[in-house]
């Protein structure tokens, strides 16, 4: 089943219809928007230190750009599921990496630990993910 079968079905879309690359396209952009979501989650969440800095919008971007992972990986030990071991394991990865990351050395780790991370980001937060994606639902039916 492609992954992107489940958001298919919610607007009406058969995967089945369209080519490999269509269904590549339509996992790009899904994921590009569930990304989209996520930094303006965590914006809203640092709201008062923007503010405090006097950020405008652009340092905002730069900002959560360069931290955007470490702050998926905040929220996932905030839930206490997982700890930096725990997440080093299911990220395939050694727990130096994962620390360098946490610290900010490290802020362009590899594509492969940014899926893995926020898959299990998804995992641990299923009510964020619901809600983005009824947003980007709502937004793909708007269009159609």
């Amino acid at each position: 089943m492609p992954a992107t079968e489940p958001f298919c079905k919610l607007i009406g879309i058969n995967p089945n219809d369209l080519s490999k690359e269509e269904n590549i396209l339509l996992e790009i952009d899904l994921f590009t928007q569930i990304c989209e979501e996520l930094k303006e989650e965590f914006r809203s969440q640092h709201t008062n230190y923007f503010r405090t800095m006097k950020f405008n919008k652009e340092m905002e971007d730069a900002m959560l750009e360069a931290s955007y992972v470490r702050l998926i990986i905040q929220d996932i030990l905030l839930t206490k599921e997982y700890d930096l071991p725990g997440l080093a394991r299911y990220a395939d990865t050694y727990e130096d990496v994962v620390q360098e990351v946490v610290t900010g050395r490290n802020i362009s780790p590899s594509a492969n630990f940014l899926r893995k991370i926020i898959e299990l980001h998804k995992s641990v937060r299923q009510d964020l993910y619901n809600v983005i994606i009824k947003k980007i639902v709502t937004r793909y039916l708007a269009v159609a």
